[in-house]
């Protein structure tokens, strides 16, 4: 399973370099390039439906094994019980969907500092110090992200409880409690990811006319690199909300470590 995802986060690397070897090859009236690229492109298909095929069928049985033995337990009360297989949910959701991704992203973020260090050693070196901007920005929301999913989570342990009490009342005020968690995370994601994208953008303008200015060697090689630029700030953008799922799951996690 490992294996297929590492292949399938490979190919994808090679997607900007292939559509540059393509422009290159279509500015001398061939196609070789292009064919290539239709070939890596079916091959990454293949791949990842397959993958996706066995990762669903593989993580639903780890869901019933695990929610079976919730459910099994008699030193938890039914809240407690529907509470956690919720959390349980979301953890084997991220390790059917979102793992797979975080290794594409890892994968695909140290593939694309290769080859743009190949390209421009300048535009790579920008590349490091955006990526310890990230780091800082939200290395210093760590405590907060915590101690926010923490309360979410409480809240949601009362649900079932609110539920069974049939108080519209105090349901609804429990449905403002929980959202009142979901704000507040939000909030601090979009106070991140706001002064990042902006540290971004300057960074993709400046290293566009950085290559420029500098010339390089063909019309491919030019276009190959800004794909990577982008490529590389969809990664760096992405990677810390992978992080902040970790987060949450480690803080779900404690509460499913006796199970």
């Amino acid at each position: 399973m490992l294996a297929l995802v590492l292949i399938d986060a490979g190919l994808l690397v090679l997607f900007p370099l292939f559509i540059g070897f393509a422009i290159d090859d279509a500015l001398v009236k061939t196609y070789e390039g292009a064919v290539y690229l239709g070939l890596l492109g079916l091959a990454t298909l293949l791949i990842g439906a397959f993958r996706r095929f066995y990762d669903s069928r593989f993580y639903a049985k780890i869901y019933e094994k695990l929610g079976a033995q919730i459910g099994d337990r008699e030193d938890i009360s039914p809240t407690t019980k529907s509470a956690h297989l919720r959390l349980l949910n979301e953890v084997v959701e991220f390790l059917e969907n979102s793992l797979p991704q975080l290794v594409n992203s890892s994968l695909g973020l140290i593939g694309t500092l290769i080859i743009i260090g190949t390209l421009n050693l300048k535009i790579l070196a920008g590349c490091m110090v955006i990526l310890l901007i990230v780091l800082l920005v939200y290395g210093l929301s760590v405590k907060k992200t915590i101690r926010l999913n923490a309360g979410y989570n409480d809240e949601l342990e009362c649900q079932v409880d609110m539920i069974s009490e049939h108080q519209p009342i105090l349901l609804r005020n429990h449905l403002r409690k929980l959202m009142k968690w979901n704000i507040r995370l939000s909030d601090l994601e979009t106070v991140n990811f706001s002064v990042v994208w902006l540290f971004m953008m300057a960074f993709l303008v400046l290293s566009i006319i950085m290559a420029i200015n500098e010339g390089m060697a063909s019309y491919g090689a030019v276009f190959a690199l800004v794909l990577y630029l982008f490529q590389f700030i969809e990664t760096a953008i992405v990677m810390p909300l992978f992080y902040q799922q970790w987060l949450r799951l480690k803080e779900i996690t404690g509460r499913l470590t006796d199970i």
